[in-house]
């Protein structure tokens, strides 16, 4: 493989590490830390701690009921999140962005309410081979119901998508097709344009996965015509336990609510109840108010950069890490798609990669070892699981030269 090119000196990655405070300690006998697991969480920036603490400082209220000075200012900041977070995803209307947990949480809601409402027995929902559990087992759960097929489209032995595989996958009774936009495994980027054009022109809807997409590439959901796209803030510099649901308004205007109780009504009766519009109607009981704003706060610091920038300061540290993991014996890389952002997977002969993650963690490096959530894919793949090291915009070629090294007693401890 080519050696990597220089790194855009015009980006300071030494100034954006400074805004992150947990990059700064140390663990076991004073080592450095070096955070590579940036797939599974992302650290989180000193604007999005101090979002934090002054709402719980200053502003923490309910939302939407109160018409004291408190409740009306988490009013507006929960909602002004939702307006930062449209922008962040170029979504059409704030009215599109519906708070939920995460990308699992969202899957679980578009399955719950568009599924149920719109599928039927004999349809079928195309998958990849790449998925993470969050957009399998959603789908499996409606199969109790409704005598769904799920059809697998298989992967090249690069680990990208088979665009041939894809086509011959949509039939007449294909209801939805459902995909991640970026491997957290295997780092591949799909060419979800490319597929929400084929589905729609076959009227299929497409709901985009985008939990590792969000940190790493600029969205503009509307340009790609998706009818769903769904991520989480804690991979994307937010906090845990938020993420957001888009989806097109005559969507999420026809499905019917997901969870029932206060504040996704519109009036309420023994006899019957009438519900919100969206997206209150599907944001039932008091929200996570904090993390919403904390989320938008989040999203607001990767807009304050150059977003361009960022991506390709990742995608050198890429190709700088996978350049030296390629070369060295007893490596193989997992996944090496044309298109790849932040994630190098790879397996050590004759070392499983638990205790390879084991050794690594001493040596103050985090990564990720295991089937990452995509045990099917593992199963193709057939491995017990995989060292993942993903990188974030304040992971540098240091931070590879570390994770080499500490590859190198890796292998001498097992060797």
């Amino acid at each position: 493989m080519a050696q990597a090119p220089p790194a855009d000196v015009s980006f300071d990655v030494a100034a954006v590490r400074r805004q992150f405070p947990a990059l700064a300690q140390e663990v076991y006998d004073d080592t450095p830390l070096v955070y590579l697991d940036n797939a599974a969480t992302t650290q989180k920036p000193q604007a999005v701690i101090d979002r934090l603490q002054t709402f719980y400082a200053e502003e923490n209220s309910n939302v939407h009921r109160g018409v004291h000075r408190l409740s009306q200012q988490a009013t507006d900041a929960y909602e002004d999140a939702r307006r930062t977070l449209a922008a962040f995803i170029g979504a059409p209307s704030p009215e599109t962005v519906v708070f939920t947990r995460g990308t699992t949480e969202s899957i679980n809601l578009v399955a719950q309410t568009f599924g149920r409402s719109t599928f039927q027995d004999g349809d079928e929902i195309v998958l990849t081979a790449m998925e993470h559990h969050a957009n399998i087992v959603p789908w499996q759960l409606l199969q109790r119901d409704i005598d769904l097929t799920l059809r697998v489209v298989e992967l090249t032995d690069r680990g990208a998508l088979d665009m041939q595989a894809f086509a011959e996958a949509l039939s007449p009774r294909t209801a939805l097709v459902a995909l991640p936009h970026i491997s957290n495994t295997l780092g591949t980027v799909n060419p979800v344009a490319d597929v929400v054009e084929a589905a729609h022109a076959r009227d299929i809807p497409v709901l985009v996965d985008g939990a590792q997409a969000a940190p790493h590439r600029p969205l503009d959901v509307a340009a790609l015509d998706a009818d769903f796209y769904a991520f989480s803030g804690h991979k994307m510099f937010g906090p845990t336990g938020i993420g957001v649901l888009y989806g097109k308004a005559e969507h999420l205007a026809a499905m019917p609510p997901y969870q029932g109780g206060g504040d996704m009504i519109d009036t309420v009766s023994f006899e019957r109840t009438t519900f919100a519009e969206a997206p209150h109607k599907f944001e039932a009981g008091t929200p996570n108010i904090a993390d919403a704003i904390g989320l938008a706060a989040a999203a607001q610091w990767m807009m304050d950069h150059d977003r361009a920038a960022l991506a390709a300061h990742e995608d050198d540290v890429l190709a700088y890490a996978t350049d030296r993991l390629s070369q060295r014996p007893g490596v193989r890389l997992v996944g090496t798609a044309p298109e790849k952002a932040s994630v190098l997977s790879f397996v050590l002969d004759d070392v499983h990669p638990y205790d390879a993650g084991t050794v690594l963690d001493r040596l103050g490096i985090a990564v990720r070892t295991g089937q990452h959530c995509t045990e099917p894919l593992m199963d193709r793949l057939g491995l017990p699981g995989t060292i993942r090291a993903s990188f974030a915009c304040y992971n540098t070629r240091a931070d590879a030269d570390r994770l080499a090294e500490g590859l190198d007693r890796v292998q001498q401890l097992f060797g």
